[in-house]
């Protein structure tokens, strides 16, 4: 079932700005998982470009990652039963110190 949330969204295309924005959801794509939120990876290495300031973002998030990471990510909550929510606010807050830029959401 597809569900609508306020997500973070950060482009691998460094010419493209990190926003909030709403976006429709759904099916199985790779997740990173942290304590009330995860990523949605897109990408796969051969097809897309490297997302930097997404693979710096989930590490000053508290994740310790190896592998890079390729193509937009996408950053929503979770609740304890692993349902969707909208974007924590502290990760906004984070995305808005790391990429110095006000995010609305």
């Amino acid at each position: 079932m597809d569900a609508s949330h306020y997500a973070l969204v950060v482009p691998a295309n460094l010419n493209q700005t990190v926003h909030v924005r709403h976006v429709e959801l759904g099916g199985g794509i790779e997740r990173i998982v942290g304590d009330d939120w995860f990523a949605r990876l897109s990408g796969s290495g051969s097809r897309s470009a490297p997302n930097v300031r997404a693979e710096v973002f989930i590490r000053e998030a508290g994740i310790d990652i190896e592998d890079a990471i390729y193509g937009t990510v996408i950053f929503l909550g979770h609740e304890n039963a692993g349902v969707e929510t909208d974007v924590p606010r502290h990760l906004i807050r984070l995305a808005e110190q790391l990429f110095d830029m006000p995010l609305a959401a």
